[in-house]
């Protein structure tokens, strides 16, 4: 889970303004776009496909695939959230769901927020059937013509997803004696 704040440039800046990146070729995601739009908002949400046209224009700047395999959500001031913060930051924004997101922004709460983002990724990747959009498979090392392949998908933290078996957790080890810090 993370919230990019474009290096602090925006740290303490009001939200007056969301920019939600889904992946319009998800079930799941276009139904999560279609019930946040019906919900009454403190801060007003905008739906943009990830990795189309317009986000390109809009958000220059953003790794464009990380967007279709990550939930991202863009602040009016340049604010990004990404995974767990940006469901967070995206509940924040609603005005029956507010008190819930405080809850989830306490180091319990973005756990959970964590695991749901995760079970949602496995959803998402149970009904692609193994297979990424534009053809490679979901999951594995980015190859580069942009496509990935293998079947497991590793997270840097950790976290690594293989269709068979689902998300499993290995942590980092600590040979070095520099031991990763928990999220």
């Amino acid at each position: 889970m993370t919230a990019d704040t474009t290096g602090g440039r925006t740290a303490g800046v009001a939200v007056r303004g969301l920019t939600v990146l889904y992946d319009a070729q998800c079930s799941l995601c276009t139904f999560v776009r279609d019930w946040l739009v019906r919900q009454p908002q403190l801060v007003p949400l905008e739906m943009v496909p990830a990795g189309s046209d317009e986000a390109r224009r809009r958000f220059p700047g953003l790794d464009h695939a990380a967007t279709l395999d990550e939930i991202t959500v863009v602040g009016d001031a340049g604010q990004v959230y990404r995974g767990g913060a940006a469901w967070i930051v995206t509940l924040w924004a609603l005005r029956e769901h507010r008190g819930l997101a405080h809850r989830l922004s306490t180091p319990s709460g973005a756990r959970l927020a964590k695991r749901a983002v995760l079970a949602a990724a496995k959803w998402r990747g149970s009904t692609w059937g193994g297979t990424k959009q534009g053809g490679g498979t979901w999951g594995g090392a980015k190859q580069a013509d942009g496509t990935w392949g293998g079947r497991a998908y590793g997270r840097g933290d950790g976290w690594s997803y293989d269709p068979s078996w689902g998300w499993t957790y290995n942590p980092p080890g600590c040979a070095d004696g520099s031991c990763a810090t928990s999220q």
